[in-house]
Order: C-alpha cells, then structure tokens, then sequence
C-alpha cells in the first residue's frame, strides 16, 4: 500500500485550505507533475540558472510544499531557510526538505549540484517507513564525508540515468526500476541523518555535561556565561544551544539555579550571616545578593530563612 499522507506534521504542516493556503497565510505547493518525465512521481536533474523549480511558487518568498525535496550541493555555500531557521550548505553538503516544511531560497542562481524532488505516495508505505522519509525530528542540513558522499553522488547519478531512460522500458517497469533506485539512495540517506542525528546528540550530551561540571566547580565564583563558554572552549552560541537541548533552559538561568540552590542551603541549614552567604555565592555586595535571591524564589533571604524556622 502506498503512502499518500504528509506523517509526522504539526498543525502549521497541514494541508493547505482553500486555493493552496494555510490558516497561517503561507501558500502550499503541489508536486509539480507537469515537469516530471513521462509523469512519473519524482524528478531528479541538476541545478542552475536554467532549472525550472515550480512554475508557480515563489522561490525566494516563504513558502510549503508538499513533497520531498533533496538537494546535494556542488558548490556553496548557498542559504536556505527551512521552518524558519537558516542553513548555510558547502559543497559535498545535503539538504532534505520534507512536506508541509516551510522554506525559501535565497537567489537560485547560486544553486549548484543535482537536486531530486519526489511525490507522497510514490513509494510504498513499507519502504517509506525503513527510510525515516517523515522523520521531522532529523536535520535537515547533512555533511556526509567523503566514503558517504561518494555513494551518495553514484546512487544519485545512477537514480537520475534511470530517470531520463524513458525508452527502453514500458512504462510499469520504468516506475518499478525507478522505485528501486530510488528506495537505494533514501536509505543510504536516511542511515547518514540518523547518524548525524546521534552525532549531535552526543556532542551536545558532552558539551553539557562539561558546562554542567564546571558551574558546579565555579558557581561560587563564576556566573558569565561567556566566561564558561571561553574556558570550554565553546562558542556562546554552541553553549547555549547544548544546555537549551539538554535542560530546556538558557546556560545563565542554569548558572542562577545552582546559585539559588545554594544560597538556600546556607540559610536552611547554617547561621551564617546573609552577607557572608551573599559572598559565598559570588556576590560580595549583600544588597545585590538580596535582590538576586528576591528575583528568584520571591522571599527575601531573611524571610525564605525565617519560613523554615
């Protein structure tokens, strides 16, 4: 049985409302089966100034589809947009765009390197679920090395010789060979984003537990966020996207939490005076520390020590 659904969308994936809108105001494009040879369910060929795209979708606006689209790059780098995020893909890059994305280009004479676009419903539901085709969660940017990428580019040229072979095969047998075709190149592609998904994963996992490892070594001292990002050897920008997927909180609300927890810990369990408590966490001016705790859990520290005596 064949997929004919767009899987794994959201409501801003669904499908369009009236002519191709959405209730979000973007426009939803169709497969475009009239470029498609003998009017088969994908297309394959290279990218340049002389491709047609979509005769109707404006390229370099916001705008959905609903197919697949892949584009291997040959030269860059080259922006894209894809769900409201930007991209920048260098030759030897990947981007996978899924249906009911949202995406632009940026000017299209600067896309080089073969793209492959392919309708729901072309393959059946068995491969379309080997090959993670409706796997949102995957990157859509992929950097496959060199043994990768070389697989990659001959499954994919092989994909588009039988592509343009319109006549040495009927039609049903044509499609067939195409499927197969094609159904070798998404899994060699489907296996290269799940791995660079787990790649992620575990740079993130790593750079977190080392961000993590040293607050609590320095919270005492240290809350620049830029001053741990500097000492991990991180960009800010790095850090902030590690602890957001691991804690689904910024590097400096993390950074405030140890801080507050400890500062309540001294004033449960010690009789330290709330100044020399303010300079144990790092701040040596007691108003400042007073006005931090405040912010934080709501009570004064002298109230928050009061309530648990």
């Amino acid at each position: 049985m064949a997929d004919r659904t767009t899987q794994g969308g959201t409501g801003a994936r669904s499908g369009a409302a009236g002519e191709g809108g959405t209730p979000d105001g973007i426009r939803t494009f169709p497969f475009p089966s009239d470029l498609s040879l003998s009017g088969v369910g994908m297309q394959v060929g290279a990218m340049g100034t002389g491709r047609t795209w979509h005769a109707e979708a404006p390229l370099e606006r916001v705008h959905r589809i609903d197919f697949h689209v892949v584009m291997l790059f040959s030269e860059g780098p080259v922006r894209h947009m894809i769900d409201f995020a930007e991209y920048e893909a260098a030759a030897g890059d990947i981007l996978w765009i899924r249906p009911g994305q949202v995406h632009r280009f940026s000017s299209t004479d600067r896309y080089r390197g073969t793209v492959l676009t392919m309708q729901p419903g072309f393959l059946p539901r068995a491969t379309v679920e080997a090959t993670g085709l409706y796997r949102y969660d995957l990157p859509p940017l992929l950097h496959p090395d060199a043994g990768r990428l070389a697989a990659l580019e001959h499954s994919l040229a092989q994909l588009e010789r039988e592509y343009v072979d319109t006549t040495t095969l009927p039609l049903s047998l044509h499609t067939s060979v195409l499927r197969h075709s094609l159904t070798a190149f998404l899994l060699r592609l489907a296996h290269l984003a799940a791995s660079s998904a787990e790649a992620a994963r575990e740079h993130t996992d790593t750079t977190f537990t080392r961000f993590r490892g040293a607050v609590e070594k320095d919270f005492a001292t240290n809350h620049s966020v830029s001053a741990y990002a500097d000492a991990l050897g991180y960009s800010r920008r790095t850090l902030v996207r590690a602890v957001r997927a691991a804690t689904g909180e910024t590097p400096k609300g993390f950074i405030d939490k140890r801080v507050v927890l400890e500062a309540k810990r001294l004033l449960a369990h010690t009789e330290m005076p709330i100044g020399r408590i303010g300079v144990a966490v790092g701040f040596p001016d007691s108003a400042n520390f007073s006005k931090f705790f405040q912010q934080h859990t709501g009570a004064a520290p002298a109230a928050f020590r009061a309530e648990l005596r």
